[in-house]
């Protein structure tokens, strides 16, 4: 009697119903709220409807050998920027008119033969390596390919093939104008906000901690650099979205609620020293934790304490003002940025004239500072160059 295959092919079916409900729920959230989803969604109705266009245009006026060129066209015109489509169009209009170049010149001097389709290949291959095509380097071999087997190098063919590229890039940049991608600049900076606001925390609690004048518990230290830990991890990830909505910015018709224009450029610097602060604030956890293993903490001066804990809440002042969602106040965070560095050359000073300090902890002093110091850097970076200068 022959078994039952159910239980094997229960499996399939199962990842099957699994991928179906994760489509639909991404169907979903696209519909229900803006974000990655829904642009993703749009994209794709967007591109499926210029290829369908494009097939159309083509498939009338164009021959049959040609008209496949039209949708793909499209689909390369179609990416997640108005500004990359544009590019990605350039480059691949360059590409098919170098590859039909090469094609009707072999074809025209050396005639339709394998050994001078080969002297294609190695041409078209070696052209297309050039920086300015990037990721259309390749189409070069393509289109030669159909120039010189489907057009034998033909002067009509080769009109016929420029004309369906460019009905096609015609297709994918109209829709991409038509309904240009959503810019999501609140969404970018709440993000490196949120960031500024863990790293925040971390400082006031640390502040408050030492300013008490006692060092703070293995426990804390330890939650604070789990917390610096995952800032550090979100960083780069929240930097890439700022830098990709930068390039959604150029080009993009629509405008982003009338911000100023270099609303951006300073989200992006300040998530990339985002992830360099977490740096830095892991590097002082870091000392503080061998500190509390060694002993040393235990005799770090009460007024050391103190004055490091007042730095820590000017830093941490000075975080919530570069992590602010709407524009920062360059004037306040100068003023914050000034009143920190005077406080850390004080402390520094006070550390090197205090004779009686054991070497061991001058040196936790010391690496204390310099962390401090470090991320007082970061956050001048955040200012303007004439305030910086100033």
């Amino acid at each position: 009697m022959p078994m039952s295959s159910g239980p094997a092919s229960s499996g399939p079916a199962r990842r099957s119903c699994t991928a179906a409900r994760r489509a639909v729920a991404y169907v979903r959230r696209g519909a229900s709220s803006p974000g990655a989803e829904r642009d993703d969604l749009i994209r794709q109705a967007k591109t499926v409807v210029a290829a369908m266009v494009a097939w159309a245009l083509a498939h009338r006026l164009l021959p049959p050998t040609v008209t496949t060129f039209a949708p793909f066209t499209a689909i390369v015109a179609l990416q997640a920027t108005l500004y990359r489509s544009v590019r990605e169009c350039v480059r691949y209009l360059g590409a098919m008119v170098l590859g039909a170049t090469l094609a009707a010149g072999l074809a025209a001097l050396m005639g339709i033969h394998a050994w001078s389709f080969g002297l294609l290949a190695l041409l078209a291959l070696a052209v297309g390596r050039a920086r300015y095509l990037g990721s259309q380097g390749l189409q070069v071999a393509v289109v030669g390919f159909f120039a010189f087997t489907a057009g034998h190098g033909r002067i009509d063919y080769i009109g016929h093939l420029a004309g369906s590229v460019a009905l096609g890039a015609l297709c994918g940049l109209s829709a991409h104008l038509l309904l240009a991608p959503a810019r999501h600049l609140r969404h970018r900076q709440q993000a490196v906000a949120d960031l500024y606001e863990g790293l925040r925390q971390v400082v006031a609690e640390l502040a408050s901690a030492v300013g008490e004048g006692g060092a703070p518990s293995r426990e804390q230290v330890g939650r604070w650099r789990r917390d610096c830990d995952r800032v550090a991890a979100d960083a780069p990830r929240v930097r890439a979205s700022v830098d990709a909505e930068a390039e959604n910015s150029r080009l993009n018709p629509r405008r982003a609620d009338g911000r100023d224009r270099d609303v951006l450029p300073r989200a992006q610097e300040a998530a990339r020293a985002a992830g360099r602060s977490a740096a830095h604030l892991r590097s002082a956890l870091r000392s503080l934790s061998h500190s509390l293993d060694s002993g040393h903490d235990t005799h770090l001066p009460r007024r050391f304490l103190s004055g490091y804990g007042a730095l820590l809440d000017t830093v941490a002042a000075a975080m919530a003002q570069v992590g602010r969602p709407d524009r920062t106040d360059p004037r306040e965070l100068d003023a914050l940025v000034r009143e920190g560095m005077s406080l850390h050359e004080d402390l520094e000073y006070a550390v090197q004239q205090d004779t009686g300090v054991p070497a061991p902890v001058r040196t936790l002093c010391g690496a204390l500072l310099t962390d401090a110091g470090r991320l007082l850097h970061e956050l001048r970076g955040a200012l303007p160059e004439p305030a910086r200068a100033g």
